[in-house]
């Protein structure tokens, strides 16, 4: 499914799973360990945190867009704080949308960078510096990270998929999570449920036995009718490419072809001529997902490609109109109470 998440992760637990118990006890030790004893650097803005309790797509980007889109309209100036999946900078930086590669900086630093100015580091204490004392930003949002516990987060919102879940309930490498669930909901301000389905109901029972408050969210196309009645061969090299395959079709498209790669994908030249090729046979267009097109848009593609080519742009949109609101100002909130204590 992923070049990070087997497909065992999201089935049943089987004799794989037994055989890596040891190993992932001893990773939930230590991250557990890590997320409670690290210390964690207080920055001079608040923090507001999108991130996850497994490896995989969840949807936390376009849910922090669409916080960073909140924070605009109550007069704030965002920032993104992002590792920045395969990039290449040594220092901290600041991503130029219009020139930077996703190989230098990743792909989803691509995709943030044309909402809020983005800062790719793996360490967001020095990113926050250079977005607050260079691009005047007082809110940032770190996009992941939830579990590096290396500088103080103000308000952490977990986002767990509708339809995976946290698949077979294990740590790392017997399964996707990141530490154990009881480790992390220590650590978590609210709970946010993407999608339909009904994989995440135990989390989610979970998160409210310990108080936390439960958001709803789910993705939909930002052009709907421009895929409406569309034939594709729709490829996509992300988290669990069949969400993207069942968008297509929910803004109206069939999903004549569909093509998973792994997570993060850099297509090779002959892969994309062989789409292309495959699509003009059967008389189908080509679409793929924002990130998918963030990666190719420096990259080399065979002549024709891209003329081919329709990006299915998607965007969060949450139940309830107040609550991207409502997690801001409690963001705001427990910033003002942390300059308080020092």
């Amino acid at each position: 499914m992923t070049s990070e998440a087997p497909p065992f992760w999201w089935e049943k637990p089987d004799w794989r799973v037994l055989a890596l118990s040891p190993a992932s006890m001893a990773y939930g030790l230590v991250a557990g360990r890590r997320m409670r004893h690290a210390p964690r650097e207080k920055v001079a803005a608040p923090v507001l945190c999108v991130g996850n309790l497994t490896v995989g797509g969840s949807g936390k980007t376009p849910v922090a867009i669409a916080l960073a889109k909140q924070a605009r309209r109550m007069q704030l100036t965002p920032g993104f704080l992002s590792r920045g999946h395969g990039g290449s900078f040594a220092k901290p930086h600041v991503v130029d949308a219009h020139h930077d590669a996703a190989k230098h900086v990743g792909d989803e630093p691509l995709l943030l960078a044309e909402h809020a100015p983005v800062a790719v580091t793996a360490n967001r204490a020095a990113g926050a510096k250079l977005l607050i004392e260079e691009r005047g930003c007082d809110f940032l949002i770190m996009d992941d990270g939830f579990q590096s516990a290396r500088i103080h987060i103000d308000y952490a919102l977990v986002v767990v998929d509708a339809r995976f879940g946290v698949g077979n309930g294990r740590v790392i490498p017997g399964g996707p999570l990141r530490a154990k669930i009881v480790d992390q909901l220590v650590f978590t301000s609210g709970l946010l449920k993407m999608g339909e389905g009904t994989a995440a109901d135990g989390v989610v029972r979970k998160a409210a036995r310990a108080g936390r408050p439960i958001f709803l969210a789910h993705v939909e196309p930002a052009e709907r009718s421009r895929f409406a009645g569309g034939r594709f061969l729709a490829f996509a090299g992300i988290g669990h490419p069949e969400k993207f395959f069942d968008t297509v079709r929910g803004a109206g498209g069939e999903v004549a072809l569909p093509r998973a790669f792994p997570d993060h994908h850099f297509y090779a030249q002959d892969e994309l001529a062989d789409l292309l090729a495959l699509a003009r046979q059967e008389g189908l267009r080509l679409v793929t997902t924002a990130k998918d097109a963030a990666r190719l848009r420096h990259g080399e593609t065979p002549a024709g490609f891209l003329d081919h080519l329709d990006v299915l742009d998607i965007e969060a949109v949450f139940e309830l109109d107040h609550v991207p609101g409502r997690i801001i100002d409690e963001t705001l909130d427990a910033w003002r109470q942390r300059k308080m204590r020092g």
